[in-house]
């Protein structure tokens, strides 16, 4: 069989393979314990509870959140369980038009705060461990900033908290910055803004990222493990949610243009989101060759808070950091094991 005969079998497999049903995602056991329009949270219950602090998981704004528990083998949640911590994670799900005046002050007070505090009550637990993922841990930020919450530990895991680091599209940025691009007339003309736009915009960052996987799929399209890990990644990284209009020109105007997590000046609901409120014990995780948050996005914060136990974790990959095989990483196991006792 000749070389090109070798990779039209292959193109074959792979087309047959992505025509069979997509294997199922989120497999671990939950159960919904508090529901908000469109969000909800859920709880997994420990295999066997070691720790009397539950880890409360706040997920992106413009991703779907099974990426937390993809396969059993190949889920952050599951490894959770399975170490002894009682899990809740709070999924924004997807908005509709009807939702295109929720600002980040809504999703700050009225659903991260309210879905922590459900939890405090449903746990029965003293202190939360609060792990925000990218966008959502930008807001997981803003909530520790503004609640008198009793927040015992933070993560961040790849969370964009100085924007003005940001080096992708600089003459959009900088015209943002300076009022000459303003985009709040289309925000308003869309309402909501569509997933499609969602995903267009990410792919422009990051758009090597989402063709070399297939060169992976067509070499290994003969084992099953890998195409099945293969098509419930790529799921989810077609999968965005649409977004508010009110919230992206909040997050347009006081984080692209204004930097105020950085600069000061962010007002939630009426009191000070200054990251020098968090006092909570800081672990903020980041990797070399994210593309799509950069570290130096995130590595500011260590500077900005109050809080006397601070860790900065540089791993190398890309941005989805939060995908595990086989159990917790090392670090993570080890730090969580440190500050739940």
């Amino acid at each position: 069989m000749t070389p090109f005969e070798e990779i039209y079998e292959q193109v074959k497999k792979c087309a047959l393979l992505l025509q069979t049903p997509e294997p199922p995602v989120g497999l671990t056991d939950r159960t919904a314990v508090w529901k908000k329009n469109k969000a909800a949270l859920w709880y997994y219950p420990a295999k066997e509870k070691k720790y009397p602090v539950p880890l409360f998981l706040v997920y992106s704004l413009v991703n779907k959140a099974f990426i937390l528990d993809l396969a059993p083998g190949y889920s952050m949640i599951e490894a959770f369980v399975n170490e002894g911590y009682d899990v809740y994670l709070l999924d924004f799900g997807a908005p509709g038009y009807e939702d295109k005046d929720l600002t980040i002050d809504d999703y700050v007070i009225n659903y991260i705060q309210e879905a922590a505090r459900r939890t405090l009550r449903h746990s029965k637990a003293a202190e939360l461990t609060v792990i925000g993922y990218c966008l959502g841990g930008t807001i997981a930020a803003i909530y520790a900033a503004v609640t008198d919450d009793p927040i015992r530990n933070l993560i961040l895991n790849v969370a964009p908290i100085d924007f003005h680091q940001y080096k992708v599209f600089d003459k959009i940025v900088d015209g943002m910055r300076n009022g000459k691009a303003d985009f709040d007339p289309l925000f308003d003309a869309l309402g909501i803004i569509p997933a499609g736009f969602m995903k267009a915009g990410l792919r422009m960052v990051s758009y090597p990222v989402y063709y070399s996987p297939y060169l992976s799929l067509l070499y290994r399209a003969d084992n099953k493990e890998y195409t099945d890990y293969w098509r419930r990644f790529n799921k989810w990284t077609q999968g965005h949610v649409p977004f508010s209009g009110e919230a992206m020109k909040q997050f347009v105007r006081d984080f692209g243009r204004e930097n105020k997590l950085i600069n000061g000046g962010l007002q939630i609901s009426g009191k000070d989101a200054s990251l020098s409120n968090i006092k909570a014990s800081l672990l903020v995780i980041c990797a070399e060759s994210d593309k799509l948050v950069p570290m130096e996005l995130s590595t500011a914060i260590m500077d900005l808070v109050s809080s006397h136990d601070k860790t900065l974790e540089i791993l190398k990959g890309g941005h989805a950091t939060f995908t595990v095989k086989n159990g917790l990483p090392g670090y993570l196991s080890t730090w969580l094991h440190e500050h739940s006792s």
